[in-house]
């Protein structure tokens, strides 16, 4: 909690700093400040999860140590196979860790055991994936919200030059249309890229399950065979 109250606090300094700094954002109007917060927490929580599966090892390194588990597991060598659980940082490991502590139960007692310690590994797991989901939408309504307001100051300017007998000219509503434009592009520019890195954080977070799934196949598959 107070970590993401500080992403958003540093958020919303740095995207002040660029209303107030660089012209195109400041023509976007206090919209931009917002869809600006939601681009640096978005990135922030995008970079985080990168770095979070990164550090998984999954794909081929995955498969690998999941050879060597095999064959400790068929070999009944459990001290290997708790080195290599050790060694093998991640909720996966933890889940067959928590498998082989309770080997000595029934297939049921070890799916159990195995079971609760994925339901406590899952949350580190999708930390942040709903921020992102949220942050996606938001910055889509945000940039819809802007075109708004800058259509709605385009009518203000020529509602006023009429009522004062004064023709229009495109200069009088260049600022509504830039604010209409800008905000559009750049709620566009901030959800679609966090879309993107949803979609693919999430496929991670389904590969994590699939491989706690196999763990659990693996250490419960052995005790059902010796039983």
């Amino acid at each position: 909690m107070v970590q993401t109250g500080l992403v958003i606090a540093v958020a919303a300094a740095i995207s002040l700093l660029l209303f107030w700094q660089v012209d195109v954002i400041h023509r976007g109007g206090p919209v931009m400040i917002a869809i600006g917060m939601c681009s640096i927490f978005s990135l922030t929580l995008i970079l985080e999860r990168l770095y979070y599966f990164f550090a998984l090892h999954l794909g081929a390194d995955a498969e690998a140590r999941f050879g060597r588990l095999r064959s400790a597991v068929q070999a009944q060598q459990w001290k290997e196979a708790d080195a290599l659980c050790e060694t093998w940082k991640g909720p996966v490991a933890r889940v067959i860790l928590a498998g082989l502590r309770a080997r000595e139960g029934t297939p049921q007692e070890i799916d159990e055991a195995m079971e609760e310690a994925a339901h406590e590994e899952m949350p580190a797991v999708e930390h942040g994936l709903r921020w992102l989901s949220t942050l996606a939408q938001v910055a889509t309504l945000l940039g819809l919200l802007g075109t708004v307001t800058g259509l709605v100051k385009a009518f203000q300017v020529i509602q006023t030059r009429s009522i004062g007998g004064n023709p229009v000219s495109p200069g009088d509503l260049a600022g509504g249309v830039w604010e209409a434009l800008i905000t559009t592009v750049a709620g566009l520019t901030v959800a679609i890229p966090t879309i993107l890195a949803y979609s693919y954080l999430a496929s991670r977070v389904a590969e994590v399950q699939f491989q706690m799934e196999k763990a659990a196949a693996l250490v419960s598959g052995w005790r059902r065979h010796k039983g």
